[in-house]
């Protein structure tokens, strides 16, 4: 089964569309594109017991968990709002990225 593309990418600022963390906005850490999902920075929050080891402290430890890309939209960078991405091609031949609501470059 091939992977699917995206339109969204690591490093890109997100919003939540649906689910507990609605409206939340934050910075997408990884990509997991075989099971169409991804971690976001303070989003979908989930409590981790784990042993306690020679480098790393025991205990419940708080950590973000992915959340499917379905439920995350890209921030339009002029209205802040979200917004779908297209593609454009500029004169020099080079492929932007740019927000289908205004526009602008992404």
């Amino acid at each position: 089964m091939a992977t699917a593309k995206f339109k969204i990418k690591k490093g890109d600022e997100v919003i939540i569309l649906t689910g507990k963390d609605k409206g939340k906005k934050g910075e997408i850490i990884r990509m997991i594109p075989a099971k169409s999902r991804a971690v976001v920075q303070g989003v979908n929050m989930v409590k981790r017991h784990t042993r306690q080891t020679q480098t790393e402290e025991g205990g419940i430890i708080s950590k973000e968990a992915s959340i499917h890309v379905s439920n995350l939209a890209l921030i339009d960078p002029k209205s802040d709002k979200a917004t779908k991405a297209g593609y454009k091609i500029e004169k020099d031949g080079t492929k932007v990225r740019i927000s289908k609501a205004s526009g602008e470059a992404i």
